[in-house]
């Protein structure tokens, strides 16, 4: 599966982003797709995740709330919406595909993950 990640950006703190991750090359059904973030010098952390076939969703406890994890079937995408940005939120923001369940998505190891994007900049200014 190819992904590519886009709807980075900067925003002021409680201002909204969202983040699009386009798949393609192979059909979705049986996967589970993630978003994960990262900062300079901190391993790559679980934000959300969706399984394609019946939309069970999964979020990290930091974001469980005003995070929204969706996706379209009929353009193989998936959604990451963010409101009430913080500037802890700030990252590097991957999309990730695997064959797996949401709850093994939320602790899975890293070098497991068959397919990531390639990462979009979220900066928000306090």
């Amino acid at each position: 599966v190819q992904l590519q990640a886009s709807g980075g950006g900067l925003v002021q703190a409680g201002g909204s982003l969202r983040l699009s991750c386009a798949a393609s090359g192979r059909t979705l059904s049986g996967y589970c797709m993630g978003w994960f973030r990262q900062t300079p010098g901190k391993e790559r952390e679980f934000v959300a995740a969706i399984t394609w076939s019946d939309g069970e969703t999964l979020y990290a406890d930091s974001v469980k709330g005003r995070f929204t994890i969706s996706r379209d079937n009929d353009k193989d995408t998936v959604y990451l919406q963010m409101n009430s940005l913080k500037p802890e939120d700030t990252a590097v923001y991957y999309c990730a595909a695997e064959r797996t369940s949401v709850q093994a998505m939320g602790v899975i190891y890293l070098p497991f993950v068959e397919s990531w994007g390639q990462g979009t900049q979220v900066t928000v200014s306090s």
